[in-house]
């Protein structure tokens, strides 16, 4: 929880303060983190707004589904996480490979480095730049 700007703003709130969050997530790591953080800002007498959410802890009400909807976001993005994980596996497992394609040209440079040529004569005939020339 090092968000020195969060902080700053937990420290600064005043009793009838409103702070406005355009969306659940975005206010704490997790379920346990976002309640800590509404209920110091509850505890100073400050309420937290969700813009997209249309939620707000002004009330009892507005509090408890803050807290349940909040569960329920981070359980979600524990099943999007999980899913993205599995799918990347499965897609490993089929052989798939993951970044970027190889410069067509690199395996010969490779060989003409092996073979002694020159550095600007490599360039030309292959297309690698000077970057892929220093790693190869």
């Amino acid at each position: 929880m090092d968000r020195p700007g969060l902080d700053g703003l937990v420290t600064r709130a005043e009793e009838g303060d409103e702070v406005f969050v355009t969306k659940l997530d975005r206010l704490g790591r997790n379920t346990l983190d976002m309640i800590s953080i509404v209920e110091q800002l509850r505890d100073k007498g400050a309420a937290v707004t969700f813009i997209d959410d249309n939620l707000s802890t002004k009330g009892d009400t507005g509090y408890m589904l803050v807290t349940i909807l909040s569960a329920v976001a981070q359980a979600e993005r524990a099943r999007i996480l999980e899913r993205t994980n599995e799918g990347r596996q499965a897609a490993m497992d089929r052989g798939v490979q993951f970044g970027r394609k190889r410069h067509r040209g690199t395996d010969k440079a490779s060989q003409m480095i092996i073979d002694g040529a020159a550095t600007k004569e490599i360039i030309k005939i292959t297309g690698i730049s000077l970057a892929t020339y220093f790693r190869r």
